[in-house]
């Protein structure tokens, strides 16, 4: 029996599902692969905002990853939400020496504006761009690590996602060191539910990449879950809905 890629995500829970652990999960399972998760930080959440955010302690951050990675076993990892400095430090700590790809989320802001990032756990992302095999960040995320001059600069591999871009079309850009940029264009599809797609991005891509696709595969197939799921959204709630991962075949 051929066993279903491992892949552990580190990330925040959202209490009302849409993105997340709970993103994370989803996107796992729907693509075939077995899921694992470190929480980093319990919220108060729905389409419309964050009202509370308790973040865990690095020490119980590192118990979950050490409790799978352990027993389980990981093929891939898929960061997102850290809640602290501290935690990204630990989680930088344990994965440097870990033989297994890594993308990395690098969540500042939740789709519905609310902060989920201060300026010390910005700082502390550098060490994590440097583990990772691939870094995912939306416009006023690539701006806030420095644009792309300075991720290409420090050699960083990132996906350069253009969704928050106003247009009837937008795109993602795929730089790597050494290697020629690679582009990907598609038509804008016009919804308000998008809330967790750059975790279901980020969990699609790690699904790929634990499964054995190259990143090039494994960042193709992810774009197409998400275009999927955004078109099954089930229409929940007021703001920003949840996607339709479980609708996509």
């Amino acid at each position: 029996m051929i066993q279903p890629p491992r892949v552990l995500t580190i990330a925040g829970s959202d209490s009302s599902g849409g993105a997340g652990i709970q993103a994370d999960i989803k996107t796992i399972t729907m693509l075939g692969g077995y899921a694992m998760s470190a929480i980093t930080a319990i919220t108060a959440q729905n389409t419309t905002g964050v009202t509370v955010v308790e973040v865990l302690s690095p020490e119980l951050v590192v118990a979950q990853i050490e409790a799978c990675a352990c027993d389980i076993g990981v093929n891939a990892v898929k960061i997102g939400m850290l809640g602290s400095a501290a935690i990204a430090n630990a989680v930088a700590d344990l994965l440097e020496g870990v033989n297994v790809p890594v993308v990395f989320d690098p969540v500042m802001i939740a789709t519905s504006g609310a902060a989920l990032a201060d300026s010390e756990t910005i700082a502390a992302f550098e060490r994590l761009m440097q583990v990772a095999a691939l870094t995912t960040p939306n416009v006023a995320e690539l701006a806030a690590l420095g644009g792309h001059e300075a991720m290409a600069a420090r050699g960083i591999a990132y996906l350069a996602k253009g969704g928050d871009v106003e247009g009837p079309e937008l795109e993602d850009r795929l730089v790597v060191p050494g290697k020629d940029t690679v582009i990907w264009r598609a038509s804008r599809i016009d919804t308000r539910h998008t809330h967790g797609t750059g975790c279901t991005l980020a969990s699609a891509i790690a699904t790929g990449l634990g499964g054995g696709l190259d990143m090039m595969a494994a960042i193709a197939r992810a774009r197409e879950f998400v275009r999927a799921a955004l078109l099954a959204a089930p229409g929940f709630g007021e703001g920003h809905g949840p996607l339709g991962h479980a609708a996509v075949r």
